[in-house]
């Protein structure tokens, strides 16, 4: 507990196997209650209740598969967030890269990339930008963003201003990575949509026709009803 700084916290844990450091998961008891928890040779699960903003939650850590021979990871982390009911968020070191630009000096993406993006788009996850850093591991002259926090669509609808930044280095080749919520004091809450929405087929025609379907209501109010 002396990480953490007091008795109030759980925590679960990965033991190291050879190369690996190992994994380890704390929480603070008065935000985040676990009720299960879940291990693999690359990933923790614990899922519970966030107490201050009720809802069910399971949060995943990962240290990425790292040929293209261990990709079971991703079968194992869809089939466990199929047991946990509500929000997900995962984070880590996943190993990949998704756009060129995330690795120094490349001008192509792995094999390993289009598994990685079809897991991302079969689980619903929005991949949270970095806001003040290009890269998040830096060997030499190697530089890539493989650290990275993958939230569910229902945590981004509880916590609509989280966004991740990078904290300092230090002596490792990986920077710490942080998730925050910045809620807004006063105000209305701003309307938000994702890119993805709009080139989902169909999408357009059930917007008119809902639209339609809501007839001579007052427009902020239409409006209200069609956000939901």
């Amino acid at each position: 507990m002396k990480i953490w700084g007091n008795g109030c916290a759980g925590w679960e844990y990965v033991g190291s196997d050879r190369t690996s450091g190992g994994l380890l998961l704390m929480w603070e008891d008065g935000f985040f209650k676990m009720r299960n928890y879940y291990k693999g040779d690359r990933w923790l699960c614990v899922e519970g209740i966030l107490s201050k903003n009720p809802i069910n939650c399971a949060f995943f850590l990962v240290y990425g598969a790292h040929t293209r021979d261990e990709k079971l990871v991703w079968e194992e982390l869809s089939y466990v967030a199929g047991l946990c009911p509500g929000a997900y968020c995962f984070w880590g070191d996943f190993d990949e890269i998704v756009q060129v630009e995330e690795r120094r000096g490349s001008d192509s993406l792995p094999l390993s990339t289009q598994d990685f993006e079809n897991w991302i788009n079969d689980m619903g996850l929005v991949d949270l930008p970095i806001t003040d850093r290009k890269f998040t591991w830096f060997r030499g002259k190697s530089c890539s963003r493989i650290d990275r926090a993958l939230v569910s669509l229902e945590l981004i609808e509880a916590f609509p201003e989280t966004h991740l930044r990078g904290g300092p280095q230090g002596l490792l080749d990986h920077c710490p990575i942080i998730v925050e919520d910045k809620r807004l004091r006063d105000g209305p809450r701003p309307f938000r949509s994702l890119d993805l929405w709009f080139t989902h087929e169909g999408f357009l025609r059930m917007v008119k026709e809902e639209w339609r379907g809501l007839g001579e209501v007052q427009f902020t109010n239409k409006l209200k009803a069609l956000t939901v």
